[in-house]
């Protein structure tokens, strides 16, 4: 929306500077996306009144012109335009003004005549993109008047971009009701008064579609004279506004579109008949647009309005080129209606147009407004055009359905959602500026919507008008209290800030992926089917987050990128008999070498163990006892994949990429986790735990057990005792080979032992190894290596 300041100010009085009121705009929502100057820079330029037109004594396309500009003399002037006449009002370029582009006016001679000046076209003063002779000037204007001050150049231009629930604004009206709320302004909009009824010519109306076109009117206009000028304060209102001026009768309606906010369309009535139906379109139509450049083919969808033989306009976007106006038009029907933004959506695009007025019928128009664009129009053309009006012939009326509803606003709610609490008087204030209707009740008000505001519905949205007049920039910056259970943190956050610290990156992958992908790392489960997928490639809801960090890999390790450490964290989607889980899972990937290429030492692959590893890392603060069971997996290798455990509840999976997804997939050897994000994050608050004064004693143990046996069962009993004096327990070799038997291993454990209030001796060690001993060999058969 393009708005002249000059032209906002006849609705409002203001002082602040066009910056100030585009920063205000912005604040409230209405972007401000380009301010400019209403005419380019120029000086020196007048309002000439030519006195004399004479021809050129040695050119044919010359004329001599002795013209008034406010000096004490009259200035001879060389022309060439087609339309100089004695008695025209025309802009005059003096000698010494500078004209846009720096073009400087110099004496000159033209086929031998001195020339004191120029007279000018809009397209020379930057006014027009073309122009065929002088711009014509009114009569009224005074010969040598500055030019600039004379027709209020010096205006600047707003161009607001608007979220399209606030079609409102689409109107000069509906922006100095925004403005007069957010500046605390009056806003001095006059009324428009009926036009005098002079004829009995009408025309008869019927509406098929009365929930497409709830409100339709339509009035004969006879004796107009379509060749008129189009006043100069419309033509520049226009121009301003970004509208190209036409003829006076399209100017009209576009003028009163562009100052209430409702479009109008004009049809000549002797091309249109006597009757106007405003129907559906039917299959096989066709109707030539306004141009007639462009022919549609109608669809059922459509709306249109048509006479007894066939459509003359699609409704609400654009009209027919059969009944268009042309400056043979001597009687018009001047159609004012309001459609509704369902029967309108998508409509124009569908034929590939966007009009003005599919613009904001399709955002939504005050149905309000069609009794006074009527009228308004309806006096502008009677005072352009001349002629006279019949009666308004209307048929339906202006739904109310919306702001019907009331709503309750509460000043604690106000409170809540803004963080501070607005006075009364300043609540009713804002409300009663945006046209509210405003009643006080026991839990605070109720508040009715005006009818231009279909964005309002709920208390919530008032909320947030209180929030954009009172000013965002207003509100205090307070933190949210936490809502958390007491004793966790943001676990989930610290994980994985705590894998990019070990050199992991972030993936973030699709969530749809193709059905045989999915099959192939997931066979047991059946994926959820997209009902409209954009390709097969993203046909089902993923069950796990694995395919996108194996499709990250292969992709990495074909640009030579095999050294990899990638985690994702998302949602997988499994299907179930109560409908479709959606489970919150973190999962990761290594793949290649453990560390760069450098002179000191050789380099291993990550292997099992590494991945295992992060995973014992990322359960460290959860809750529970982790524990790994030797289980498999449809998408791990086979004696290289693990179950995770967190108490005994699966939460879980580590291992190696199956041979087979490697060689589908295109991608080497990789280690995979996936884990239940909810659990692993969940995590107590860290508590403080005093270090003890004294010193700690290591003992190793060499136990011989099963091979069958994992160490970490092994490890996990000894945690069972709950021994008061053992600290830590750490594996630290494991031996297979001579002086064992085939089926025993060897565990190489360090019990680490201390005492908070003594030093240790020999006794307590005694007791503590007898008790873990005497415990491993009741459980697993174990003994002491000799």
């Amino acid at each position: 929306m393009r708005i002249s300041v000059q032209w906002l100010q006849e609705w409002l009085q203001f002082d602040e500077t066009p910056e100030q009121l585009g920063h205000r705009l912005t604040m409230a929502g209405l972007e401000l996306d380009a301010m400019e100057a209403a005419a380019p820079a120029f000086t020196g330029v007048r309002v000439g009144h030519v006195l004399a037109v004479e021809p050129h004594p040695d050119a044919d396309r010359l004329r001599v012109c002795r013209v008034d500009a406010g000096g004490d003399e009259p200035l001879t002037i060389v022309c060439g335009a087609p339309n100089v006449h004695e008695g025209m009002r025309a802009p005059v370029a003096v000698v010494g003004a500078v004209l846009p582009d720096n073009f400087k006016i110099k004496k000159s001679k033209l086929r031998g005549v001195a020339s004191a000046g120029m007279l000018c076209s809009a397209r020379e003063l930057g006014l027009a993109e073309d122009a065929e002779g002088l711009m014509a000037l009114p009569p009224e204007l005074e010969a040598g008047a500055d030019l600039r001050a004379a027709l209020g150049l010096d205006d600047t231009i707003l161009e607001v971009d608007l979220t399209p629930n606030r079609a409102d604004c689409l109107g000069m009206r509906g922006i100095a009701r925004e403005c007069s709320a957010l500046l605390d302004r009056p806003l001095q909009a006059a009324g428009v008064e009926a036009a005098p009824v002079a004829g009995a010519a009408q025309v008869a109306v019927e509406v098929e579609d009365a929930e497409a076109c709830p409100l339709y009117a339509a009035r004969v206009l006879e004796g107009l004279d379509a060749r008129a000028a189009t006043p100069l304060w419309m033509r520049e209102r226009l121009r301003r506004a970004g509208v190209r001026p036409l003829s006076a009768i399209v100017d009209v309606t576009n003028y009163v579109m562009l100052e209430l906010g409702q479009p109008l369309h004009a049809f000549d009535a002797e091309r249109v008949g006597d009757r106007i139906r405003v129907r559906r379109g039917r299959e096989g139509e066709r109707l030539t647009l306004l141009g007639g450049d462009q022919t549609v083919t109608l669809a059922p969808q459509d709306l249109v309005i048509a006479n007894d033989a066939e459509p003359q306009a699609l409704a609400g976007v654009m009209g027919g080129a059969a009944s268009a106006v042309d400056d043979a038009t001597t009687r018009v029907v001047l159609e004012c209606a309001h459609f509704t933004p369902r029967a309108l959506a998508g409509r124009a695009r569908a034929h590939g147009l966007h009009t003005d007025a599919s613009h904001r019928f399709e955002r939504g128009v005050d149905p309000t407004l069609v009794p006074a664009a009527m009228e308004r129009a309806t006096s502008l053309l009677l005072q352009i055009c001349g002629g006279q009006c019949g009666p308004v012939v209307q048929c339906g009326e202006a739904p109310t359905t919306h702001a019907e509803q009331a709503i309750a606003l509460r000043p604690e709610r106000i409170e809540r959602l803004l963080g501070v609490a607005l006075a009364q008087d300043e609540v009713e204030r804002i409300l009663a500026a945006l046209d509210c209707r405003i009643q006080g009740s026991a839990e605070g008000w109720t508040v009715h919507a005006p009818r231009a505001r279909f964005d309002l519905a709920r208390e919530e949205d008032l909320i947030e008008e209180l929030a954009r007049v009172h000013g965002y920039d207003r509100l205090p910056q307070t933190l949210p209290q936490p809502v958390g259970p007491a004793g966790t943190t943001d676990g989930l956050r610290s994980l994985r800030s705590g894998l990019a610290r070990r050199g992991f990156h972030e993936v973030i992958s699709f969530s749809f992926i193709a059905r045989e992908v999915a099959q192939a790392f997931y066979p047991e489960v059946e994926p959820l089917a997209l009902a409209n997928p954009i390709s097969a490639d993203l046909a089902v809801m993923r069950p796990g987050l694995w395919p996108g960090l194996v499709t990250t890999a292969a992709y990495n390790q074909a640009r030579q990128q095999s050294d990899l450490r990638l985690f994702e964290q998302g949602l997988r989607f499994v299907p179930d008999a109560s409908g479709l889980r959606q489970e919150p899972r973190l999962a990761g990937l290594l793949g290649g070498y453990t560390r760069p290429e450098i002179w000191e030492g050789e380099r291993r692959r990550y292997d099992f163990f590494d991945a295992k590893g992060v995973v014992e890392t990322l359960c460290a603060q959860a809750e529970g006892t982790l524990d790994f069971s030797a289980e498999g997996h449809p998408a791990l290798h086979d004696g290289q994949s693990a179950r995770v455990r967190l108490d005994g509840k699966p939460v879980g999976w580590v291992g190696r990429l199956h041979p087979r997804l490697c060689e589908r997939f295109d991608v080497g050897a990789v280690y995979l986790f996936d884990l239940d994000a909810t659990v692993v994050a969940r995590a107590p608050v860290a508590q403080f735990r005093a270090l003890s004064a004294y010193p700690s004693i290591r003992r190793d143990l060499a136990l011989v057990v099963p091979d069958s046996v994992p160490a970490g069962a092994v490890l996990a009993a000894i945690d069972e005792l709950e021994l008061e004096l053992l600290q830590d327990v750490r594996l630290f070799d494991v031996y297979r080979g001579k002086g064992l038997n085939p089926e025993e291993k060897s565990l190489a454990l360090g019990l680490i032992l201390r005492a908070f209030d003594r030093t240790l001796d020999e006794q307590d060690v005694a007791s503590v190894t007898a008790a873990v001993v005497q415990h491993l060999q009741a459980r697993f058969n174990a003994t002491l290596r000799q």
